[in-house]
């Protein structure tokens, strides 16, 4: 089975060989069509990716070019089935056809989802597991290794987005599995590189005042004010508020999760 990575350095892996296309222009075409798996992809989009505003002045024989490649690629590694179309042309442009659980993009939304349908049905455990698996299929930024272009980057933007939510998930799934003590240094990172963050300031607290560490609970609240008073001139939420409240009012029981 051939399997398609975005989610941090681009390969395409076919049977353990290393199939990847060394041209840039070939990388970035097929990395944009993987991301767009089983949808036709317009040559507008295609031009705009590779070129920008400077495409050259054969650009839709240049485009041709570069789809005969891959598909020469695609023939030479075996990436497909024997008699397997898997890069396709129509009116409106091309698609890439890949199997169900080639691409780790798609098995990473996949695992999302299903984090948190576990989460709202009840089963932290499940949740938990379901997200750290989407998230293990990071291995570093989307799209490294290839040279990026606009339609790529809003791409990137999404991905990164997904990747954030799904790390909401394991951690509202930890907490309400009272792995509070557990997920303290990870929340003091995420607070590092997400300063503005009250989502992460807040499951901090949660975190901290879970674990009977109520003094350092009240600290993390008092640094949360201090950063949204300095960087944005803003008092902490409602949430936060509470959040403070409780610790303030608690006796070392974990704090009422907010949605």
């Amino acid at each position: 089975m051939t399997n398609y990575c975005v989610l941090g350095t681009f390969r395409v892996i076919n049977d353990g060989r290393d199939c990847t296309p060394g041209p840039p222009k070939l990388r970035q075409l097929l990395a944009l069509l993987l991301i767009c798996a089983d949808h036709t992809v317009s040559l507008d989009d295609i031009v705009a990716e590779l070129w920008d505003e400077a495409p050259p002045k054969t650009v839709v024989a240049t485009v041709q070019t570069y789809v005969y490649q891959l598909r020469r690629l695609i023939e030479r590694e075996r990436l497909g089935a024997p008699g397997e179309e898997l890069l396709t042309t129509n009116r409106a442009g091309y698609a890439f056809h890949v199997e169900p659980g080639a691409l780790d993009a798609e098995v990473f939304r996949e695992l999302s989802c299903q984090s948190r349908r576990d989460l709202e049905t009840g089963r932290p455990g499940e949740a938990a597991a379901a997200a750290q698996r989407a998230l293990d299929l990071w291995t570093g930024p989307a799209f490294a290794g290839v040279t990026t272009g606009g339609v790529l980057d809003t791409h990137a933007v999404f991905l990164d987005e997904q990747h954030q939510r799904t790390l909401e998930l394991r951690i509202e799934a930890d907490l309400r599995l009272g792995r509070h003590r557990e997920l303290v240094g990870e929340l003091r990172y995420l607070v590092a590189r997400h300063p503005l963050d009250e989502w992460f300031h807040g499951r901090l607290i949660q975190a901290l005042g879970g674990a009977g560490r109520r003094a350092e609970a009240l600290q993390a609240y008092r640094d949360a004010r201090r950063i949204l008073n300095d960087e944005l001139g803003v008092e902490p939420s409602r949430e936060l508020q509470q959040l403070h409240l409780e610790v303030l009012t608690s006796d070392r029981r974990p704090l009422a999760l907010a949605g």
